[in-house]
């Protein structure tokens, strides 16, 4: 998507996994580099919102980040409007063709019609084959056919704690750079998390660094802590 090869793909897959922590950072770096533009979205989006989103980022090297903002897959306007952005074809013309008109962030008015040739990036906890309405599937089903769809299958405690170990790995600092914890520290961390991943409310990023914000209070009793405030009633 960055290098304007591909012009959308959907990331698929549970919370507190590192989605957003690693598209985003290869984003920002890009951003950095002027490479591209990009402007995430989160929460909640109408089909208006997503029309100007759109316009207002219409050009090559213009990336939209679409982040947990299942709302733009529960609307077939939105959603017809998302295809169209991200059709096959060479030219891609969106239109909105209503006597109602709008502005723009910046006061410019939307044209009723426009060629898009930015691109989209999807982050989403949804599960796109639970989607209950038959016509709403059938949208899904065509937008998932113009985007690379990559589904990130860590259902289990132990994959997840694989995929911590593997941000912490990755990450400039380590994932507790903020911390100012020693290595040996954020491992004892780790694998504190690892030898009570069953027993965790959650396994997820979040969680381990709610686990290094106790610690930090407390160096001596972070466990007793972390027992009491992170995992299920036993």
């Amino acid at each position: 998507v960055i290098a304007g090869s591909v012009r959308s793909m959907i990331v698929s897959g549970p919370a507190g996994i590192g989605k957003t922590y690693t598209i985003e950072g290869l984003l920002e770096s890009a951003k950095d580099e002027e490479k591209i533009t990009c402007e995430a979205v989160r929460g909640f989006i109408k089909a208006s919102g997503i029309y100007k989103l759109l316009w207002e980022n219409r050009e090559e090297n213009q990336v939209i980040l679409i982040d947990d903002c299942d709302s733009a897959f529960q609307d077939e306007v939105s959603l017809n409007l998302l295809k169209a952005a991200l059709d096959s074809s060479k030219k891609r013309v969106l239109s909105w063709r209503s006597e109602k008109s709008f502005a723009s962030e910046s006061g410019e008015d939307v044209p009723n019609s426009f060629e898009y040739k930015g691109s989209i990036i999807f982050i989403t906890n949804l599960k796109f084959d639970n989607v209950k309405s038959k016509k709403l599937q059938d949208h899904l089903e065509a937008l998932q056919s113009r985007c690379h769809f990559l589904d990130l299958t860590i259902d289990s405690e132990r994959d997840k704690m694989l995929r911590i170990r593997q941000v912490h790995r990755d990450a400039d600092g380590g994932l507790f750079s903020n911390h100012d914890l020693t290595e040996e520290q954020s491992t004892e961390i780790l694998d504190f998390m690892w030898e009570n991943r069953t027993k965790l409310r959650e396994v997820s990023l979040r969680m381990s660094l709610k686990i290094a914000d106790l610690f930090k209070i407390s160096k001596d009793n972070w466990k007793s802590l972390a027992v009491t405030t992170c995992m299920r009633n036993q």
